[in-house]
């Protein structure tokens, strides 16, 4: 085994025993050949880039149009998360429940040292110290990731606070959530090396919540290799918040600023496809209205010591969808993407850009997310539909003063969002805690004809959780409940909101992006006792004159449609879609949602 240092030179020594004593045991297994402690530093990343330069893994975008910017290929087996492949090794099955795939810790830990003997052999080891969170807050979370790939380096650098200061804040023996990454591509003696390494055959991403550890094989990718992201800042972390009474949830942070200068902080959980970090970094139309942004994707809520919910953003940047940003679509996404960005599975232009689908007109011809010429007469498309960029979220140009508070931002909304066409009215708001767990608990979209199954057929993806929650969805539920019974708490109130009806020509009826602050108006004025409306059986809804439309092409007809509650469609083909998916969860279902469901359907009937 080639000596390794547990120290750079130019770095102090690590004074964290367990840390050290954790890395010697990783490296023993994998077997680098060498070891780099990450100091986060400017020299670092430059070396870093380099490398990923010399080894073709990528390429340096035209610095006259985005400086400092580079972009990624990746192999066209290792593009996305990989659900399938995906564990939660808790103690008993029942701990996972029936929406995670469960296996068991002992025979899954035998499987691992397996698969990362010798993993690392020819690679570097690199060990990067992390904060989720502001340093120091007491809402933060301390991780320590090893792996063997230096584009996982470079997305850690910028999606969390990592580095010297990290390590630092570890000496103390503080607790740490322990990340084990490989591509699990093993070099033998004066093999060279690929692009993008990975190993499919092999790839899987293992949980252990009980342990507070994770390990992942054979994916370079995104949530699969970024391990603090989804992995610790959602599995992991929403396992933790059960027990220690906070939330840990799949949500954008935004701040709402009226033209009076009042403000309010909200929180809004939508699955993929339904505008999250176009809400979150969101220009509204209205005159006098500010959004800003704290966080696009994830939130982690503690009480306060005045009873209220307090959230952070507990990552450092974005890791965005690139197809379908644009200047209609987010434009403050596409400000904050002029520099400094690692961009993956786009295409690029013939002078060195990059050019995605839906980001303006194509040019003639591109190098598409393989590296093959691609023309507009292609049908294939140019950047992969899960193509992404990764940026500081100090470039976000709507950014808010707040997003780095280590006390975080006291929350006065919650909004629950899915994508249907039918049914759902625009917004509407849940008549208490319980009924808008209830709300969290069912958010669906509808299928397209792209999808497989029935066109129009509802995929439940409950709180935008559904990939996500380390345990039994059923006990997440229950612990959303429990927090509403917190004694002095003082509770956001809950939206469900739907920009996505349409008529029956298949028209969306709504025009979405810079319009939703209209509809986020609205959620101010209730949140601060101005905001009209009127009971329906779901929940209290806006009378069309509530929501401001001045200016806009929409008549008082469209409006009643976008706030009909249809009561005969929701009793015979809701209700009993509903029963459906709280069937799957038995006995582990919250007695207080099957009675939020019995009482709509008897005030529907």
């Amino acid at each position: 085994m080639p000596t390794m240092s547990l120290k750079n030179k130019d770095t102090n020594s690590v004074t964290h025993q367990k840390i050290i004593e954790w890395v010697e045991n990783i490296a023993s297994l994998t077997q680098p050949d060498t070891i780099h402690w990450c100091d986060g530093s400017d020299k670092e990343a430059a070396h870093i880039y380099d490398l990923m330069l010399r080894n073709g893994t990528a390429t340096q975008l035209n610095p006259n149009l985005r400086p400092n910017s580079y972009i990624v290929r990746s192999d066209p087996s290792d593009v996305a998360r990989s659900e399938e492949k995906t564990f939660i090794c808790s103690r008993r099955p029942e701990e996972a429940g029936p929406t995670n795939n469960w296996r068991e810790p002992k025979a899954m830990h035998q499987h691992l040292q397996h698969l990362f003997a010798g993993a690392m052999h020819g690679r570097t080891m690199y060990v990067i110290p992390f904060s989720m969170g502001p340093m120091g807050s007491k809402m933060a979370r301390m991780g320590v990731q090893v792996t063997d790939s230096p584009y996982v380096v470079a997305g850690m650098r910028i999606m969390t606070r990592m580095g010297a200061p990290a390590l630092e804040y570890l000496a103390d023996n503080r607790d740490f959530v322990a990340c084990i990454h490989s591509v699990g591509c093993p070099l033998s003696e004066g093999q060279k090396d690929i692009p993008w390494p990975c190993n499919q055959q092999d790839k899987c991403i293992v949980h252990f919540p009980e342990e507070r550890a994770i390990w992942s094989y054979g994916s370079g990718y995104g949530g699969n290799a970024l391990l603090a992201k989804k992995c610790f800042a959602l599995r992991i972390a929403s396992h933790i918040a059960r027990n220690e009474g906070w939330l840990a949830e799949h949500m954008l942070i935004l701040k709402l600023t009226s033209p009076q200068n009042k403000a309010i902080y909200i929180t809004a959980a939508f699955p993929s496809a339904c505008g999250k970090t176009n809400l979150a970094m969101l220009e509204p139309s209205l005159n006098g209205w500010k959004v800003e942004c704290i966080g696009d994707d994830i939130a982690w809520m503690h009480f306060g010591e005045d009873g209220r919910l307090y959230a952070i953003n507990p990552e450092a940047g974005f890791f965005g969808v690139a197809p379908g940003t644009s200047m209609t679509s987010n434009p403050n996404a596409m400000r904050m993407l002029n520099s400094n960005c690692i961009f993956t599975n786009v295409a690029t232009t013939e002078n060195g850009d990059v050019w995605w689908e839906k980001m303006n007109a194509p040019p003639k011809k591109l190098t598409d997310w393989r590296g093959n010429t691609w023309t507009a007469k292609n049908e294939s498309q140019a950047a992969h539909p899960n193509a992404r960029f990764t940026v500081a979220a100090t470039q976000c140009p709507a950014l808010a003063k707040e997003w780095d508070d280590p006390r975080g931002v006291p929350i006065s909304a919650i909004l629950f969002g899915g994508r249907r066409a039918t049914r759902t009215p625009l917004v509407c708001e849940a008549l208490n805690w319980s009924h808008g767990v209830f709300l969290g608990s069912i958010v669906s979209s509808e299928k397209t004809a792209a999808a497989e199954g029935k066109t129009g057929s509802l995929r439940y993806d409950p709180m935008a959780m559904l990939p996500f929650c380390g345990y039994n969805m059923a006990d997440h539920w229950a612990h959303w409940l429990h927090i509403g019974k917190r004694k002095g708490a003082q509770l956001p109130k809950i939206y469900a909101v739907n920009w996505f009806r349409k008529n029956k020509a298949g028209n969306f009826l709504w025009p979405g992006f810079s319009e939703n602050s209209r509809v986020l108006k609205w959620i101010f004025e209730r949140c601060t006792g101005q905001g009209g409306g009127h009971n329906t059986p779901i929940g209290t809804i806006p009378d069309p004159s509530n929501i401001d439309i001045s200016g806009l092409n929409i008549t008082e007809e469209i409006m009643q449609h976008l706030l009909k509650v249809d009561v005969d469609s929701w009793l015979h083909e809701e209700i009993p879609s509903i029963r459906q998916h709280y069937a799957q969860f038995g006995d582990d279902l919250p007695a207080e949602l099957t009675s939020e469901l019995s009482e709509l359907q008897a005030r529907l009937s």
